[in-house]
């Protein structure tokens, strides 16, 4: 199944338990008879836009990666699109897998080894 990922863009005046409900009812259309599944959902919480949107100066953002057969979006997009606390989204195809978040401390031990070299 392809691998999919939606940026989401919600109402800042919504509070994390209405768009998780938002989330699962939208997440349930792309489950639906088992033809995909939703492997990952960050929430990156409230951050100030650049440019306003219907006319609001923040917003809620949500990235959630997905697998699904290509028949079920647009009735996914569709249930999006119409929600009005939906402010933007974007759906794209991920063409490869994500790669894995490094790990701060191992990051910071490589880099501890890098100085003794040098010293």
């Amino acid at each position: 199944m392809p691998r999919y990922e939606t940026t989401y863009i919600f109402d800042s005046a919504l509070d994390e338990p209405a768009i998780n409900d938002k989330l699962t009812r939208f997440h349930a259309l792309l489950i639906k008879d088992g033809r995909g599944s939703v492997t990952n959902v960050a929430h990156w919480g409230k951050r100030t836009m650049t440019v306003r949107i219907k006319k609001k100066d923040t917003g809620y953002y949500v990235v959630a990666q997905f697998e699904a057969a290509g028949v079920l979006l647009p009735e996914y997009e569709r249930a999006v699109k119409l929600d009005e606390s939906v402010l933007r989204y974007l759906v794209v195809k991920a063409e490869r897998e994500q790669p894995k978040p490094v790990v701060a401390a191992a990051v910071a031990a490589e880099l501890d080894e890098i100085e003794e070299e040098e010293a």
